[in-house]
């Protein structure tokens, strides 16, 4: 099992909620994706980001056909120019 962990600090964080039901829906449109977690940020601290994102995956090779999978990329698109910082660790 694989867990890919992402952190994302939005330049108006105004579109966390709305990159969060965008990452809910990817785990019926990608079948790699073993499990989702999205969660949004509640303390708003100066060490804080927006939002967090979990997935899980049977392996580096599920990962990466996830990050290339059409849906995923088209939700990586409209997150990209919205984001401020990136933060990720895969274990």
């Amino acid at each position: 099992m694989l867990t890919h962990v992402v952190l994302m600090k939005f330049t108006d964080a105004a579109d966390a909620p709305q990159a969060r039901e965008l990452l809910t829906a990817l785990p019926g449109r990608v079948p790699e994706i073993q499990r989702l977690t999205v969660g949004l940020d509640v303390v708003h601290g100066d060490a804080s980001y927006d939002l967090c994102m979990i997935t899980e995956h049977d392996s580096l090779d599920g990962l990466r056909a996830y990050q290339g999978h059409p849906a995923h990329l088209e939700v990586a698109g409209w997150l990209r120019p919205r984001l401020a910082a990136r933060a990720s660790v895969d274990f």
